[in-house]
C-alpha cells in the first residue's frame, strides 16, 4: 500500500474540501494523492466514517486522463470506515487507504473475459484470521492446525458473497497481527459487511471482466471529506 503522510488539521481540512468538490471538479482519481501507478483504478467512497453505503467506481487512464468505466452502489462495514493503518481486527470497520488487488477468487467459475488470476473455492478452502497462525491473513487449503476454525472463514459457506471476489491487499504483504484479515471486494450479502466492500453481483461481474492485471489496478477506499478523505490516499 502506498500512502502519502499528511500532517496538520488545516491541511486535512483543505483536502477534505477538495474531496467534496462539486460539479466541474477534476475526475476523482486526479484528486487523489496516489493512484498506485497503474492505468486502472477502483474508488470506493463513502459520505462519512459512519456510513455503511457509498459508491464504487472503476476508472481507466487513457491519453493522459482518467475516464469512468463503470459505477455501482457499494456497502461497507457495519461500523463504517476507519483509518487502515491503525485499524483493529474484529471491529466491523472497512479500512481506508490505497491497496493493490493480488488476485480474484470465487465459488462460481470466473466470469467470461476475466483476465485476473482466479482461484476457485472448494470445501477445503479457508481464509485464516487467527493471529497466532503462521498463515495469518492468507488463503489456506486445508486449514492448518494452528489456524483455529473459529478464527477463520470457511469460504464455501458464503455462497452469495464469495460467488466472485477480489482480494484487497489490506494488511497483506507484511501482515500486522491484530490489524485485520480477509478484506475483499465481493458480492453483496443481506446488508453491511464485516469490513469488506461489496457491490451487486452484476457489478462484480463487470469489474472482473474489466480488470486487467497488466494495467496494475488498485483500489482507493475513503470518505468524501475529513481525516479519512479518499483524496488523502
Amino acid at each position: 500500500m502506498r500512502r502519502l503522510l499528511v500532517n496538520g488539521s488545516l491541511v486535512l481540512a483543505l483536502l477534505g474540501s477538495v474531496a467534496a468538490a462539486g460539479p466541474g471538479a477534476p475526475p476523482l482519481p486526479e484528486r487523489l494523492a496516489d493512484t498506485g501507478g497503474g492505468s486502472q483504478l477502483i474508488t470506493a467512497e463513502a459520505p462519512s466514517e459512519g456510513s455503511t453505503t457509498g459508491t464504487v467506481t472503476w476508472w481507466e487512464r487513457r491519453r493522459g486522463g482518467w475516464t469512468e468505466a463503470g459505477s455501482a452502489p457499494a456497502r461497507f462495514g457495519a461500523k463504517g470506515l476507519t483509518e487502515g493503518s491503525t485499524r483493529t481486527q474484529g471491529t466491523n470497520t472497512t479500512p481506508t487507504g490505497l491497496y493493490d488487488l493480488p488476485y480474484a477468487f470465487g465459488i462460481e467459475p470466473a466470469p467470461a473475459a476475466t483476465r485476473y488470476p482466479y482461484r476457485r473455492v472448494n470445501d477445503r478452502s479457508w481464509w485464516c484470521q487467527d493471529n497466532g497462525a503462521r498463515a495469518y491473513n492468507r488463503w489456506v487449503e486445508p486449514r492448518p492446525d494452528d489456524c483455529r476454525a473459529a478464527e477463520a472463514e470457511h469460504l464455501v459457506t458464503y455462497g452469495t458473497q464469495y460467488a466472485h471476489a477480489l482480494v484487497i491487499g489490506f494488511n497483506y504483504e507484511q501482515p500486522v497481527r491484530g490489524r485485520g484479515a480477509g478484506i475483499f471486494l465481493h458480492v453483496n450479502g443481506r446488508g453491511a459487511t464485516a469490513g469488506c466492500v461489496s457491490v451487486p453481483a452484476d457489478a462484480m461481474h463487470r469489474i472482473l471482466a474489466w480488470a486487467d492485471p497488466a494495467r496494475r489496478p488498485h483500489i482507493a477506499i475513503g470518505t468524501r471529506s475529513g481525516p479519512t478523505a479518499i483524496t488523502r490516499y
